[in-house]
């Protein structure tokens, strides 16, 4: 409930910037000393608690520790305190979408556009909620608004390049991302972004111009997407040597920045083996959402997943949507939104939460999944594809409230995986992915715990081996649809013909028909893969 209280937003912004605390608290943040950031504005509130300048900024702290629920916690207060905060308004969009929040999204989105028509930024975050729901038109046509008054807006540009990417329009994609590089020749997102199409190769001119920029820059994260980009450019050019210095330095710069710890996702492997057994399933056999709809296809990035789901989104029943965040969100609320590891005891975790919750609450909760995600449907077919990897560490969580649910392992020869998604930089989640013996680590885990639901849910988990579907194509997709329950239809084997909006780094390669090309890409740098193997073990 609102306080009665009266916040004149004016006054405090502008007090704000010369406020010596919160000026350290902003140096801070804008160093990416989180922890130091984090204190010095919990101490500042501790004496004003209501001061909404540093109530942003601590969400601000909160969302880039990944801590959605309490940075969305925060932002409301701010706006209770002062419902006119257009900024905090906008970062709560922002949280709103990391959680899956996406209809309350769009409401804030509007709100802010109604309040300041036109408003440049505004537009954009409201483009922002129509990309990640599937209203790529209507994105790009706020795109085009907004950089036809404001044509030097690098980041805009990207923005506006991905969704031209997703929807297919691949020449447009690169024009928009040069536009980026035209602006700011350092910025490394648009050259990563332009690497990541894939099916495009950068020249020898491409590549003097990212070395050159790489000794102007002193930005992390233009430096990590510059590495990678190179890394990617020397590899097509056959340098591999150099190449994989290029891979291996941008893994290193963004290793450096993040909190994963690989002993929580062993731990986790280890909960579940321990306390998800045959007993359990069976115990709760007629609970959870009977909804046929969901079709899950998991695994590790890079495996073929974005094929297997265009395949199967060429299907007349079957509607593709993209990497749903909803089973996460669940997980995460399950562990009392602390995220799976925060309990490091082997029983801790959100496993105990589940197994204490009754039928009627496994109902509540598959039906949350299936209303949360109708936003992003956008035919009437009966179908739906949910194409996040990392969604098999929650496959227990997945049987016991979505019981018709499918589910599909896509699995591909572990060195070729690790060493693609090593090459990889993901915007955001796949923290395993940026050094070697971590990612063997991760890989050896996930079979791990595969071959345990293998075993308590004999039957239930379909596995497809990309290797397969590349030799026999025909056989591999029909086996496919047997177990989705769907007749063949040939439009199945001919997935690259399909126009669908595809949002994942594999977007061009599956528009293309198969192909064995690159398949063992990964022995020209086999030279440098020592820890990747020594740590896949057996394995490998």
């Amino acid at each position: 409930m609102a306080e009665n209280r009266t916040i004149n937003l004016a006054d405090q912004l502008s007090a704000a910037v010369r406020d010596p605390e919160l000026v350290r608290a902003g140096a801070a943040l804008q160093s990416n000393q989180l922890h130091a950031a984090e204190q010095t504005l919990k101490s500042y509130l501790h004496a004003r608690p209501y001061n909404v300048a540093a109530i942003r900024m601590l969400a601000e702290v909160a969302g880039r520790l990944g801590r959605y629920p309490d940075a969305e916690r925060l932002l409301r207060r701010a706006l209770e305190l002062a419902p006119e905060f257009s900024a905090a308004r906008a970062n709560l969009v922002f949280v709103l979408q990391r959680q899956s929040k996406f209809v309350e999204a769009h409401q804030h989105a509007d709100q802010l556009l109604a309040e300041h028509p036109g408003d440049p930024a505004f537009l954009a975050t409201k483009a922002a909620v129509l990309a990640r729901t599937g209203g790529y038109d209507e994105a790009i046509t706020a795109y085009e608004s907004i950089l036809k008054c404001q044509p030097n807006q690098p980041r805009l540009w990207v923005s506006y390049g991905h969704v031209l990417k997703t929807i297919g329009r691949q020449a447009d994609s690169v024009l928009a991302y040069r536009r980026a590089i035209a602006a700011t020749p350092a910025f490394g997102d648009a050259w990563w972004s332009l690497a990541n199409l894939k099916t495009v190769r950068l020249s020898s001119d491409d590549i003097d111009a990212m070395q050159e920029a790489l000794t102007a820059v002193s930005n992390v994260a233009d430096r990590y997407h510059l590495h990678f980009a190179l890394g990617k450019a020397l590899e097509d050019a056959g340098d591999f040597q150099a190449s994989f210095a290029h891979y291996a330095e941008g893994n290193r710069l963004r290793r450096a920045e993040l909190p994963y710890e690989p002993e929580e996702t062993s731990l986790h492997v280890r909960r579940c083996k321990a306390l998800l057994g045959t007993a359990e399933f069976a115990a709760r056999a007629g609970a959870g959402d009977p909804a046929l709809d969901a079709i899950f296809i998991v695994g590790l990035p890079r495996a073929g997943s974005t094929l297997v789901e265009q395949i199967l989104g060429s299907h007349s029943l079957v509607e593709g949507t993209m990497e749903l965040p909803d089973i996460t969100s669940i997980s995460a609320d399950l562990s009392g939104r602390r995220g799976i590891g925060r309990d490091r005891s082997e029983s801790g975790g959100y496993i105990p939460r589940l197994l204490g919750l009754s039928a009627e609450e496994l109902s509540a909760l598959g039906r949350r999944y299936i209303d949360g995600t109708r936003i992003q449907r956008k035919t009437a077919r009966p179908f739906f594809i949910d194409k996040m990897p990392n969604n098999f560490a929650h496959i227990g969580l997945i049987a016991m409230i979505l019981p018709n649910a499918k589910i599909i392992d896509v699995r591909r020869n572990a060195m070729a995986n690790c060493f693609s998604a090593y090459k990889q930089h993901f915007s955001r989640g796949q923290g395993f992915t940026y050094d070697l013996a971590e990612l063997g680590r991760y890989y050896r885990d996930y079979i791990e715990l595969m071959t345990h639901y293998d075993a308590v849910l004999p039957g239930r988990i379909h596995r497809l081996r990309y290797e397969d579907l590349l030799a026999q194509p025909e056989a591999t997709v029909r086996s496919l649809l047997t177990y989705c329950g769907l007749d063949f239809e040939e439009g199945c084997l001919k997935f690259y013909a399909n126009p669908r909006a595809v949002r994942t780094a594999s977007s061009e390669q599956v528009r293309r028909p198969l192909t064995t090309e690159g398949m063992d890409g990964w022995k020209q740098f086999e030279p440098w893969l020592g820890p990747l193997r020594e740590s896949l073990g057996e394995l490998a």
